[in-house]
């Protein structure tokens, strides 16, 4: 029995349902917010590769962030400005399960980078003098290699699990982008193992970090209490804040959207669809800002770099 003649050619990507009419003046803010967090992103990246003393362990992790930021954003805006634009919904079957896999994969590295980030300020808060042997640059690529490796374990999977289903014709897809589920549903077969591998091994592996994100911040706020002086806590904790900022950006969409998903039966479906929006837009946008305008290092080299070179 060839599955591959129950297989669609194409998807068609509906947008969002029910507001149709709308997808126009939807587009201008998620056009607006993309070309923001394209520039802020691409700032970022600039101003830690020109600057030698931003070649720095925090630094570094912070530009594998700009880096998922940029792949989680530039695989769905495009096409979903397209769709809004241009009605232009086709995508291949190939080129959806391609965009499953970066949205679902940028999103998997980029929570292991938070990790690593926590990780990092808990060491230099806590272990101060053992820090510059604990992270090294080599430690930094090495942590890269991981969160590379570890989403790419989880989320291939996937693939394989969505090319056994038939189709039976069904290829409309009522989402704004391609992900594991939104494919699954389409499928005239059971679906079982694909809900309990795409709820249970990411899910697991995002609640995993997320509690040891927890963690760090719990032994950091220890260790800032005992700090006797006050600038040296204003510090660490005005770093800390950044960083803090940043995980609820990423975490708290990510997490409405998954429960709204799973649980939320009542919740509109247009609803649902913008929220899942959400965790494509925000974090690319307001990391930049937030580690810009929060960082004092990276204020002061935007402005030496952009507004007062030498």
């Amino acid at each position: 029995f060839n599955l591959t003649s129950l297989r669609p050619a194409t998807f068609n990507l509906a947008g969002i349902p029910g507001m149709e009419k709308l997808h126009i003046w939807i587009s201008i803010p998620f056009c607006s917010m993309y070309l923001a967090s394209l520039l802020g992103n691409g700032v970022l990246l600039f101003v830690i590769r020109t600057e030698r003393s931003l070649h720095q362990p925090m630094y570094l992790f912070l530009s594998m962030l700009a880096i998922a930021d940029l792949m989680l954003s530039t695989t769905t805006l495009p096409k979903m400005l397209a769709l809004f634009w241009f009605s232009a919904g086709e995508i291949s079957f190939s080129g959806c399960l391609t965009q499953m896999f970066f949205l679902h994969f940028s999103f998997s590295a980029e929570s292991v980078i938070l990790l690593a980030m926590a990780f990092d300020r808990f060491v230099a808060i806590c272990y101060p003098l053992q820090y510059a042997a604990m992270l090294t640059q080599s430690a930094v690529v090495k942590t890269g290699m991981v969160a590379l490796l570890r989403s790419f374990c989880i989320i291939f999977p996937c693939i394989f699990l969505l090319k056994r289903l038939p189709f039976c014709g069904h290829n409309v897809i009522p989402h704004t982008y391609c992900e594991h589920m939104g494919i699954a549903r389409l499928a005239c077969a059971d679906i079982s193992i694909n809900i309990l591998y795409g709820l249970a091994v990411p899910f697991a592996a995002i609640v995993v970090d997320v509690v040891l994100i927890a963690v760090s911040y719990v032994l950091i706020l220890l260790a800032l209490f005992r700090l006797p002086s006050r600038t040296a806590r204003h510090k660490a904790f005005n770093t800390c804040g950044s960083h803090i900022c940043v995980i609820l950006l990423f975490y708290i969409p990510a997490f409405f959207t998954i429960l709204t998903h799973r649980f939320g039966r009542e919740i509109p479906h247009h609803v649902h669809i913008l929220l899942a929006n959400l965790y494509v837009l925000f974090p690319p946008l307001l990391n930049p800002i937030v580690y810009g305008v929060r960082t004092q290092e990276i204020r002061e080299k935007v402005v030496k770099v952009f507004i007062c070179p030498k």
